[in-house]
Parts: C-alpha cells; sequence; structure tokens
C-alpha cells in the first residue's frame, strides 16, 4: 500500500493507535482527516466529531467530508471501546451493548457509508482495525474480543464484496499496546513508536499482506495452529481474580 499523497480518513483516530497512524500518514506526505467522539487537543489534524453509533451523524459527516476532500482514498476504522465485564453480574449487558454498537456496528455502518465514494474513486483503500484478542480472547473482556472476532469476519467478506471495485481490504491485527491505560492491564504492551514502525513496515509491502500482524500479535493470531491456546487462555484467565468477589 502506497502511504504517501493519499487522503486519509482515520475513524477513531483523535488518540492512540489513530493518532500516531495519522501522523506517521501525514509525515509521508498525506492529507489526514481524523474523527473521534469527543474534541481532543492531542491532534494537530483536521477533526471531524462522530458517534459512530449514530448512522445519521456517520451520513452526514460523509457528505461533509467527501465535498471537502472528494480525493478521499483511504479508510481507516479505529474507533472502539475497551470495557471490563463480569460475566456473573447481569449488569454487564450494558457494557456488551455498547462494545457492539461501537466496535462492530460502528465499523460496519462506517465502511457501508463510505464505500460507494470510494469505489468511485476507482483505487482506493479500506483498513479495518481488530485485535489479537479477535483470536485469543482476554476473559475480562468477553464483549471486546466478540467483536473483534466480528470485524474479522466482516473484513474476510468484505475481500470478496468488493473484488474488482478497485477498493482493497486490509485488516492490522494488533497487540496490546501502550495507549489508553494498555500499559496498565498488560506490562508486556509495546511501545506505541515500536508498534507503527513495524506496522508502517509491514503495510508499504508490495503486495500487501491482507492481515497487518506484527511480531508481538503472532502468538495470539497462531495460537489454535500452534497447539497453545489453551495454555495461554488459562493463564489469560488468572486475570479474572482482579473481579469483585472472585
Amino acid at each position: 500500500m502506497d502511504i504517501h499523497n493519499r487522503t486519509a480518513l482515520i475513524v477513531g483516530g483523535t488518540s492512540g493507535i489513530g493518532l500516531g497512524l495519522a501522523r506517521r500518514l501525514a509525515n509521508a506526505g498525506s492529507t489526514v482527516i481524523v474523527t473521534g467522539r469527543h474534541p481532543s487537543t492531542e491532534t494537530p489534524f483536521e477533526t471531524e466529531i462522530i458517534d459512530v453509533t449514530d448512522i445519521e451523524a456517520i451520513h452526514n459527516a460523509r457528505d461533509r467530508i467527501v465535498r471537502a476532500h472528494p480525493t478521499l482514498d483511504l479508510l481507516v476504522t479505529m474507533a472502539g471501546v475497551m470495557l471490563l465485564e463480569d460475566l456473573r453480574d447481569p449488569t454487564h449487558i450494558t457494557a456488551t451493548e455498547e462494545t457492539i454498537a461501537v466496535n462492530l456496528l460502528g465499523t460496519i455502518r462506517t465502511i457501508s457509508a463510505f464505500t460507494p465514494h470510494l469505489a468511485s474513486r476507482g483505487a482506493a483503500d479500506i483498513v479495518t482495525v481488530t485485535s489479537g484478542i479477535a483470536y485469543l480472547p482476554f476473559p475480562l473482556m468477553p464483549s471486546y474480543g466478540a467483536s473483534k472476532a466480528g470485524v474479522h469476519a466482516f473484513t474476510e467478506a468484505l475481500h470478496p464484496q468488493l473484488a474488482g471495485t478497485g477498493v482493497s481490504v486490509t485488516e492490522l491485527v494488533p497487540p496490546a499496546v501502550a495507549t489508553s491505560g494498555q500499559e496498565k492491564l498488560n506490562p508486556a504492551a509495546l511501545p506505541l513508536d515500536d508498534y507503527l514502525d513495524d506496522v508502517i513496515s509491514l503495510i508499504t509491502m508490495n503486495p500487501t499482506p491482507e492481515q497487518i500482524i506484527v511480531r508481538a500479535a503472532e502468538r495470539l493470531r497462531w495460537a489454535e495452529r500452534d497447539g497453545t491456546y489453551a495454555d495461554l487462555l488459562a493463564a489469560r484467565s488468572l486475570s479474572l481474580s482482579s473481579l469483585p468477589g472472585r
């Protein structure tokens, strides 16, 4: 994938990995627009406030963005929430519903809204963002893993659906990265710049891999194949002891 002189929209790009990727694209000469649910003082980029649970808000923002940036040819769907849940407590369903609405349905709504424009460009890219947790759950965040597994499945379907349109689809599969408190949950979380160095080196390959999996994510992505799934899941399940009453 060429990252130079693109017009990129990063949905969920006002902080964390999204903002870091925005900076890398801008440094490569691309025009970058980012979106978030709330205003941010962190980003130097043109920013749209979008709630991805609101289809009308997405469509209105799309119309504004495409009108201002008709050359838009790269969409990155980063918007997501990561919420802890105790499945023994029935009130967890509130967190479940928010997670699915933002992470899975938000991704689908956004891609669906922008696909006609991207296809009209003749050559464009969509980058979805899943997680190593899509392939090896982290039991403290069950719905997060489910939502990211759903995004993976949707991404797999996008490839044949968009074949022949000129729109290429790439799945970004991050491991734990030291943003948004991840370093507290996982001391082994990768420094953001190290992660982005690996992402850029992989995503700019020709041809672009369908999945961008840095080394730290490989043990999660391929755990079933490698026969390490049960042991890794058991180790991750130890985190449940942090829940009240466990």
